[in-house]
């Protein structure tokens, strides 16, 4: 099959011809790609900033937002047919580990992460488990729906985490409007109670998450601390932001607009977050950081994708322009979301 290989940090990837992946354990399932979203976490592997953590073996295929049919089976799958048209969630769990039994797959001891740990979906072909995927209903097609498996249930676990929180009166930040940042907007509509403010540099990106719920919409630029904060009760700062961004200058400017007694969720990273504890002690500052949702998360989200109650702004591509939509992506140039079609 053709696939699109990191082989080396800081260069293009390659799309070559590799062997297809083959059924192993009884529970596996390959996966015929309809289509596989394209992700700033990507870049960030391509740039080697998981190298650390992971220690991914190179050459490997990227791509962690998957959906299409199943193409194979093992023998112990039975809530699947060949044909079945699915989501996967980002991680195959063991099932096993307390992690795992307490519903919490993207923590699980054993875990293998496709496009992070192995081989992903900007391919032909993807291998995962059984107990990662979904069955899409009611005519939807892959493409429409793959970035929903980490896009969607990232914003959708910091949201139901945060919502709690929105209570009436108070002030929430969505910080970062592109793929994340429109999925959160209309959760947060949906879960929350708080009036919402959407930061972002482009206008258009804003323009989309006004239609799509915020309450205000405020452009990064010199003078948005003010601004923000003049939208906050009696100036006194926002009492919740989620950053969906993770830059030094989005925490920094976080911790100058966030209320005494505020939470500041970290979704997006990449920056380092300096705050000096007297401050986190004196304005009981919470910092709580928000990792990719689970399995249940997204089930829950594909059905309320199935209601019309969030809507996923995606532009699909050929698998072949993957390098060409990349470069897109770190140019800023992507709205919404992309997604591979092979």
């Amino acid at each position: 099959m053709k696939a699109w290989r990191l082989k080396e940090f800081d260069k293009p990837l390659k799309y070559e011809e590799i062997p297809d992946p083959e059924i192993k354990d009884p529970t596996d399932v390959i996966i015929k790609i309809g289509g596989a979203g394209v992700c700033r976490t990507d870049l960030h592997l391509i740039e080697g900033v998981w190298d650390r953590a992971l220690e991914t073996p190179l050459p490997f295929t990227i791509g962690h937002e998957n959906a299409g049919w199943v193409h194979q089976k093992g023998s112990g799958v039975t809530m699947f047919d060949v044909g079945d048209p699915v989501i996967v969630h980002p991680v195959a769990s063991c099932g096993k580990c307390l992690s795992c039994r307490a519903g919490e797959d993207m923590h699980c001891e054993n875990l293998v992460f496709p496009g992070l740990t192995t081989d992903g979906g900007y391919a032909e072909y993807l291998k995962t488990s059984e107990r990662a995927l979904i069955k899409l209903e009611n005519d939807v097609k892959p493409e429409e729906v793959a970035p929903l498996a980490d896009a969607g249930i990232t914003a959708y676990r910091a949201v139901q985490r945060a919502a709690p929180l929105a209570k009436p009166g108070t002030k929430t930040l969505l910080m970062g409007m592109g793929g994340l940042g429109h999925i959160a907007v209309q959760l947060m509509r949906e879960f929350g109670n708080s009036d919402i403010i959407a930061l972002d540099t482009n206008e258009e990106r804003l323009n989309m998450a006004l239609e799509y719920g915020a309450d205000h919409g405020v452009v990064a630029k010199d003078g948005m601390i003010e601004e923000v904060l003049n939208l906050s009760n009696n100036g006194n700062g926002i009492d919740l932001i989620i950053d969906l961004v993770g830059e030094d200058d989005t925490h920094a400017n976080s911790m100058k607009m966030l209320k005494k007694g505020g939470s500041y969720f970290v979704v997006g990273y990449g920056g380092v977050l300096h705050v000096p504890s007297l401050d986190v002690i004196n304005n009981e500052f919470s910092i709580i950081g928000s990792l990719v949702g689970n399995y249940n998360q997204l089930y829950e989200l594909m059905q309320m994708h199935a209601k019309g109650k969030v809507r996923l702004h995606s532009t699909t591509y050929p698998m072949s322009k993957a390098n060409e939509v990349l470069k897109m992506l770190d140019e800023g140039k992507i709205n919404g979301r992309t997604v591979l079609v092979p």
